[in-house]
């Protein structure tokens, strides 16, 4: 692993290393140097608890002498010298790092203002760029992912913010990594967290949607309907062409009323007599 991410930083600042190396650091620069080696075996023992530093495995440490860029990129993990008074060291984590980014107002391109917040998940790939070409890498990140994301958002309509955030996270995550190669930073993963809108919209949204119920419900109330109606009239015919199947329905229809328990009372007339007084 070591190995690796020391070949990374070396084709990344390839030749900023290799200018450091070759440029001198002039006489007065290496008077200093010896000055500072001659203190340390003056002050032994005791300097090397001021010259002895350790990083963690996860960590690495960007070294300057008198200001400028050791070769060979950023040391660690384990011990190294820092030469006191000439030499300066600064650590940087390589852990996976996650950003949380703010929610952003956005007016999307159908004039519907919402708001979005996502989290972004990146880490250092080089400690030596990341230190050496940008100021702050981490607050440089976290402001480039939030004009990424109102950039993206102000590109699509409101039905595509809340039903494809797939593809918006992966955008969003190639152009971060595009534009943070050169600080150094890896940006593995992009997540759209939510997207609130307006309570107005909120409400217009749901009585829509409720209405749209509806509407389905009627449709579904009358297909119903209609088949029922349909089947009825299939009965009724199979019916008529035998009285005494409609006296058998008749008896079955008693028969279901009084098995509950109610205090109707049914009169039964003969068909016959009802057939005459229609007629």
């Amino acid at each position: 692993m070591n190995g690796r991410m020391r070949k990374e930083e070396e084709a990344m600042m390839g030749h900023d290393d290799s200018s450091v190396a070759s440029t001198s650091i002039g006489i007065f620069g290496y008077i200093l140097f010896g000055i500072s080696w001659v203190m340390v075996g003056i002050t032994l023992p005791f300097s090397l608890c001021v010259i002895l530093k350790v990083v963690q495995e996860y960590e690495r440490a960007v070294i300057f002498r008198l200001g400028r860029l050791l070769p060979g990129g950023a040391k660690g993990p384990g011990i190294f010298f820092v030469l006191p008074c000439i030499e300066s060291y600064q650590k940087v984590d390589l852990r996976t790092i996650t950003l949380g980014v703010p929610p952003q107002e956005v007016l999307t391109k159908d004039s519907v203002t919402v708001s979005v917040d996502a989290v972004v998940y990146y880490r250092v790939s080089n400690a030596t760029v990341s230190v050496a070409n940008v100021e702050n890498a981490h607050h440089s990140t976290r402001l480039l992912a939030q004009t990424s994301l109102r950039n993206i958002l102000g590109t699509k309509n409101l039905h595509e913010i809340l039903s494809d955030r797939e593809s918006i996270s992966l955008a969003m995550q190639t152009i971060l990594d595009e534009a943070t190669a050169a600080w150094g930073i890896k940006v593995e993963r992009v997540e759209i967290k939510d997207a609130r809108l307006p309570e107005q919209l909120q409400r217009a949204m749901a009585a829509e949607a409720e209405a749209a119920r509806e509407a389905r419900a009627k449709v579904i109330a009358a297909e119903g309907e209609k088949k029922a109606s349909g089947a009825l009239r299939d009965a009724s015919e199979i019916i008529s062409e035998s009285s005494s199947a409609l006296q058998l329905r008749y008896l079955q229809t008693l028969n279901s009323i009084s098995a509950e328990k109610n205090s109707t009372i049914i009169f039964p007339l003969p068909m016959d007599l009802v057939k005459n007084m229609v007629e």
